[in-house]
């Protein structure tokens, strides 16, 4: 790990001259600049003086970022098979996020499960097939390139009534499956 550059980075976030970090740790600027280069290392003390001053704990310092991942493909989706539908998270760990994004095939004469009321919205794209939103017993009907948009303050499943299934993309917001 390269320790200075991850310095600079920090002072220059921070609005920070060499000088005014330096005078901050007590160090002399040219000390600060050839860490900064890597020329030299700090002792673990003096590093600590420098975290401080930048605002910065040693573990959020030394944490590793991970790369984000953008793309998915099959490979990573979780496939969850119930007896009336089946789900598909396309976007792993998705409830760490604020969407949580999913495909439901809903089996012929079959129905989804049961969303309560939750603080949130919903989305649906229908893929493959049509289903009947069921919101308060009344169901409205939704074709295969039609959407659906709610509010999640009430209870709701989506239905197949067909001899077919239905895939629909459905994202809700923030994470319930």
């Amino acid at each position: 790990m390269e320790i200075g550059p991850r310095l600079k980075d920090l002072r220059l976030k921070n609005d920070l001259t060499l000088e005014e970090l330096a005078s901050r740790c007590e160090l002399s600027k040219g000390f600060l600049s050839q860490v900064e280069r890597d020329l030299t290392s700090p002792s673990v003390s003096t590093l600590s003086d420098i975290l401080e001053a930048l605002g910065v704990s040693f573990s959020t310092f030394f944490k590793e970022e991970r790369p984000t991942q953008v793309i998915f493909g099959t490979d990573d989706f979780f496939v969850d098979e119930r007896e009336d539908y089946t789900i598909n998270w396309i976007v792993p760990n998705s409830q760490k996020n604020t969407m949580d994004p999913i495909i439901i095939e809903i089996k012929p004469k079959s129905e989804s499960m049961e969303i309560e009321p939750f603080d949130g919205e919903e989305f649906g794209y229908v893929l493959e097939g049509e289903i009947h939103l069921s919101i308060n017993e009344t169901l409205h009907l939704i074709k295969a390139n039609q959407t659906f948009y709610l509010r999640g303050n009430q209870s709701h499943t989506l239905v197949n009534k067909s001899n077919c299934i239905a895939k629909v993309l459905w994202v809700v917001n923030p994470p319930i499956f």
